[in-house]
């Protein structure tokens, strides 16, 4: 199962999980730096036999936690650029053969975000286009604690190294941006990877929307036909409702200002608070985490605005003090929103 719910307090808290194959790249990936998969699970009710298991799971919560244990194990801090710059679609199962079968990259990238959530729900995929510009956004929906680097540029790198090889291009142009601060180790490969960016307003990928075009080089309309058949039926049998998620994302911000309560959410819905929670928690996420995730992006836009002082910030993203807006924005960047916008925004000069 890939996310289960439980009662706790008033809102359902998703239980993310993933593949175990997941795991199995990580362990060829520490035998560089000569970890053996026994040294790596050592302590866990993880074993060789249960990694083979070609329907096996593990917890987010322990993916991280190994995650740490191998950056510790190696001594390499930059773990997760080696990690994205050996993803395979593969590795992604009935999806990751759906990628592969699709037309286009435009095709591709539909597939992917409508089944993403077989594969796990402890991050989401939603696609934007902006005229001549696209983006691939990526939404945090658990706490990755301190394998949240190697979590997020790992992905980021990966699917962008998945792109080039769908389409036999690698596309200098694209930007990869990332909503956390600049890791204090270099990215040594870096003439393999796309543009990095932190301390953005959002985990993405920026791109000219020609590129979703482009021709896939393994596209073949059979087995995609089979692909999506497969993955249709592990979407339904889980129970995912990602539709409703995408919605509640797109208008959990107010036309005005202010964010929607639940009880506003859920009457726009047609539906009851209690129905749209285990709805959206079924889909792997909760309504509070949507509004954090758009309060963040808001947040880092609105700091790019010299003539608004930190209070004029808070006030508009609907915290009740500055002091409660800026505990959340060190939550999500490691900083204080003054200091953010001084290392960011140097020479600008902003009200206090």
């Amino acid at each position: 199962m890939m996310a289960r719910t439980t009662a706790n307090g008033s809102e359902n808290k998703p239980f993310h999980t993933l593949p175990v194959s997941m795991l199995r790249q990580l362990i060829e990936l520490v035998e560089r730096w000569h970890v053996p998969a026994d040294e790596l699970l050592a302590g866990t009710s993880l074993n060789a036999e249960s990694l083979e298991d070609p329907l096996g799971r593990l917890s987010a919560d322990m993916m991280n936690e190994l995650l740490q244990r191998a950056r510790e194990l190696t001594s390499e801090p930059g773990l997760g650029y080696y990690l994205g710059l050996q993803k395979r679609a593969s590795v992604y199962g009935y999806l990751g053969f759906a990628v592969t079968s699709a037309s286009s990259l435009g095709e591709a990238l539909a597939l992917a975000l409508r089944f993403a959530p077989m594969f796990s729900t402890a991050l989401s995929l939603e696609l934007r286009v902006e005229g001549s510009v696209a983006s691939l956004h990526v939404h945090e929906q658990t706490d990755f604690g301190p394998a949240r680097d190697i979590v997020l540029i790992s992905l980021i790198v990966g699917l962008h190294a998945i792109g080039s090889t769908l389409t036999g291009r690698r596309d200098g142009d694209v930007i990869a941006e990332l909503a956390i601060p600049e890791p204090d180790y270099p990215a040594n490969m870096s003439p393999l990877l796309p543009k990095l960016r932190f301390g953005q307003p959002a985990h993405r990928l920026v791109f000219d929307a020609a590129r979703l075009d482009l021709p896939v080089v393994t596209a073949d309309r059979t087995a995609l036909s089979l692909a999506q058949t497969l993955c249709e039926r592990a979407l339904e049998e889980l129970g995912f409702d990602t539709e409703l998620v995408d919605r509640v994302r797109r208008l959990v911000a107010g036309e005005g200002a202010g964010f929607r309560s639940l009880e506003e959410m859920a009457k726009l819905l047609h539906m009851s608070p209690r129905t749209l929670k285990r709805r959206l928690a079924a889909g792997g996420v909760s309504f509070s985490a949507l509004v954090d995730q758009e309060r963040r992006e808001q947040a880092l836009v609105l700091l790019r605005q010299p003539r608004l002082s930190i209070d004029d910030v808070a006030e508009r993203l609907d915290y009740s003090t500055a002091s409660t807006f800026v505990r959340a924005f060190h939550r999500w960047m490691g900083t204080t929103p003054a200091a953010y916008r001084r290392i960011n925004y140097r020479g600008a000069t902003y009200t206090r």
